[in-house]
């Protein structure tokens, strides 16, 4: 079952000598927020999704959303999902962009530990097997997603401008998938 156009879903290898680096693969990229298909979601029994805050939904150190993002956000309300936002920044910043959209956050969540996503599955009230993480990083979204069992969506970061110690991150990132190239949806 395909999640929509915008998502390219990866195929698991299966093999058992494998399984411990796929907590450092995501189950599916998108270029963007706004370019997953919440009907493949959906589809795929999602009624939960967490969403990470900087380069994912607003730019590093920002508060202005992306149109597109902040509609997708709404749509995805509007069908039914629960959201809330994940972030390792502070709370003041990351409660006024939950306020603006009507969703609950996690602030200071020490991605990639398991406590922050914890607390938003608390939140959210779905499964496990029931949520998606969408983020632009692999080492912190993507990986506390595998950690604590849930689906991930590894997204592009917004700007090219990052935390110093986000960049080290975006390097080894690099060396373990590879360049990503931004790919119109089909």
């Amino acid at each position: 079952m395909s999640p929509g156009p915008g998502t390219r879903w990866i195929a698991g290898t299966g093999a058992a000598s494998l399984k411990r680096w796929l907590v450092l693969r995501p189950d599916a990229f998108a270029d963007s927020l706004s370019e997953v298909s919440l009907a493949g979601l959906r589809g795929l029994g999602m009624r939960g999704i967490i969403v990470d805050l900087d380069n994912t939904l607003v730019g590093y150190g920002r508060d202005d959303l992306m149109p597109a993002d902040e509609a997708w956000i709404a749509q995805a309300k509007e069908a039914g999902f629960k959201i809330v936002l994940v972030s390792n920044n502070f709370t003041t910043r990351v409660v006024r962009i939950g306020d603006r959209l009507s969703v609950p956050t996690v602030s200071a969540a020490l991605k990639p530990l398991p406590g922050g996503f914890l607390r938003a599955l608390k939140l959210l009230g779905t499964p496990k097997s029931a949520t998606v993480v969408v983020g632009d990083q692999l080492f912190t979204d993507v990986l506390g997603a595998k950690l604590v069992g849930l689906h991930s969506i590894l997204t592009h970061p917004l700007v090219p401008h990052d935390w110093h110690g986000t960049k080290i991150l975006r390097l080894l990132e690099r060396l373990v998938l590879g360049r990503r190239s931004r790919r119109k949806a089909s």
